[in-house]
């Protein structure tokens, strides 16, 4: 059994009457924010299962669209999300699929369009309490909460390259909770992921980008 702490029990400090549907909905789009590199010209919601049926009652529209425009769980601003995005020129589609299974009921896809052009798509899930987790980028299943500071490395599954990330870390003593690769296929697009107690310097990234194979990467800080 999951151990359950007085914060779970009691939820998180937010607003909107869910913490599944509105404050959950909100830590997705923020990392999704979190996650991409740029400024944000357009963004679609595909909302899945509850999501898809509650999505207006609960406000999980509005709590989206407010995590994309960096607003927190708490933030009043988030009740006039729509008014917001229009303000600072963010493009904004809601899509309901009330067909597609997923493995968790609470679950949205996030398309992102930057103002350079460049894209991502995030898959995150609302686990309850006003958490959440990522399961998805770019068609790639992965797995990660932000609830550590978090280093994303998107590189091609080749040998040594895991190894090399491994020893970039070493050499700048960060410690590892948890360290995981995410792959396509053998020898595709993979991402490995690295979960830290303690922040994570970012001079360690410019050593793990000199490797050839690794094409982008992403620091989250607790």
């Amino acid at each position: 059994m999951n151990f359950l702490s007085i914060f779970d029990v009691i939820g998180p400090n937010m607003i909107g009457p869910s913490s599944s549907h509105t404050a959950g909905a909100v830590s997705i789009a923020l990392m999704a924010r979190k996650l991409f590199s740029e400024d944000i010209q357009k963004v679609t919601f595909t909302l899945y299962g509850s999501f898809a049926k509650t999505y207006r009652g609960h406000g999980t529209d509005r709590a989206l669209l407010g995590g994309i425009l960096g607003f927190p769980t708490y933030d009043e601003r988030i009740r006039d999300a729509f008014e917001h995005a229009e303000e600072m020129g963010v493009e904004y589609k809601y899509i309901i699929d009330e067909q597609t299974v997923t493995n968790h009921p609470n679950t949205a896809d996030i398309d992102l369009v930057g103002v350079t052009g460049r894209t991502m798509s995030i898959r995150g899930e609302s686990i309850g309490g006003g958490k959440m987790k990522i399961v998805r980028i770019d068609g790639i299943d992965v797995e990660f909460t932000g609830e550590y500071s978090t280093l994303i490395v998107r590189q091609i599954d080749k040998p040594g390259v895991v190894a090399h990330i491994t020893q970039a870390l070493s050499e700048h003593n960060v410690n590892i909770a948890f360290m995981r690769l995410f792959r396509e296929d053998k020898g595709a697009t993979a991402y490995t992921v690295v979960e830290s107690d303690e922040a994570i310097p970012e001079t360690v990234l410019e050593q793990i980008r000199s490797n050839k194979n690794v094409s982008d990467l992403m620091l989250i800080q607790i």
